[in-house]
């Protein structure tokens, strides 16, 4: 084959640092366009980016230029660094040291998009603890519960 085709859609999940709710209304529509944004810096189209008060989800296509880790890493430290110039409330943000990524099948991306816009309503009866806890079921990830949070 003279070609790589590649068409890996991505759902990450990651929480604020001790799942504190930086995450207001009046910063996270503009947050979650910066976090867009930088996944396009790195050719990874964004699909739909969401959350709630203390996380977030990330639905993207992920490029075949760039490794998971590396868009993590990236994603995470600019907007962490962004957020910082966002007031006196924010010079204390941080992101958790980990995160949660899903692969999703194509069949399914328009149920994931779903997901993420609901997070509010979904929140009102889960927190992201018991929302993760249920992704990491759904797909048997093994963890220990003693490393999963910070």
């Amino acid at each position: 084959m003279g070609q790589s085709l590649v068409k890996n859609y991505i759902h990450l999940v990651f929480s604020t640092k001790h799942r504190y709710p930086f995450i207001s209304e009046d910063i996270e529509k503009e947050l979650f366009n910066y976090l867009g944004g930088i996944c396009k810096q790195f050719d990874c189209k964004p699909i739909r980016v969401g959350g709630y008060k203390d996380h977030i989800h990330l639905l993207c296509l992920l490029s075949q230029k760039i490794p998971l880790m590396k868009l993590v890493e990236e994603v995470k430290s600019h907007s962490s660094k962004w957020m910082k110039t966002k007031g006196d409330g924010f010079t204390d943000f941080y992101w958790q040291n980990g995160y949660g990524a899903f692969s999703v099948n194509p069949s399914d991306v328009d149920k994931v998009i779903e997901y993420i816009e609901n997070q509010e309503t979904h929140h009102r009866e889960k927190s992201f603890q018991a929302e993760f806890r249920q992704f990491l079921k759904k797909y048997k990830v093994e963890y220990d519960e003693r490393y999963v949070w910070d």
